[in-house]
């Protein structure tokens, strides 16, 4: 039996077809990743996510007694909405800050309008949607 010039072709197709997805996806960058085209490729900052920043390089979210977060504080100020649903601000001077409450009772008792004395603490680094206020994690809250 003779083999033609286009059984050729379709089995060097289909070995090579086989043997691209025996590779996976993940064990190499995509053709058309800018990453694998720039320059900076040659580099990459993790050999296993290349172009990717290693996790050391993104903002880490703040906890208790890590830099970028103050100690217990206590404040006085106004409370009234934020711009976006849901968000409470309390004004002190010049200075507004986000309420962040793990506890409802503690949101409930923090009426907009009202004068109350916050105990807490700041925590600048705090993802949140409100877009307004340095965040401030209150674990108190009375009438002012």
């Amino acid at each position: 039996m003779k083999i033609t010039g286009p059984l050729v072709l379709i089995a060097v197709l289909a070995a090579l077809a086989t043997a691209g997805c025996a590779r996976g996806a993940s064990t190499s960058p995509s053709a058309t990743s800018p990453s694998s085209t720039s320059p900076s490729a040659a580099s990459p900052a993790s050999p296993s996510s290349p172009g990717l920043p290693e996790s050391s390089d993104l903002p880490q979210p703040s906890k208790g007694g890590e830099p970028g977060q103050t100690g217990a504080q206590t404040i006085t100020g106004k409370i009234s909405k934020g711009v976006e649903p849901g968000c409470l601000l309390l004004t002190a001077g010049s200075q507004s800050h986000l309420l962040v409450f793990d506890d409802a009772a503690l949101k409930a008792e923090a009426k907009e309008g009202a004068t109350v004395v916050v105990t807490g603490r700041s925590d600048p680094g705090l993802m949140t949607t409100c877009q307004q206020g340095t965040p401030f994690l209150v674990t108190a809250v009375r009438p002012g």
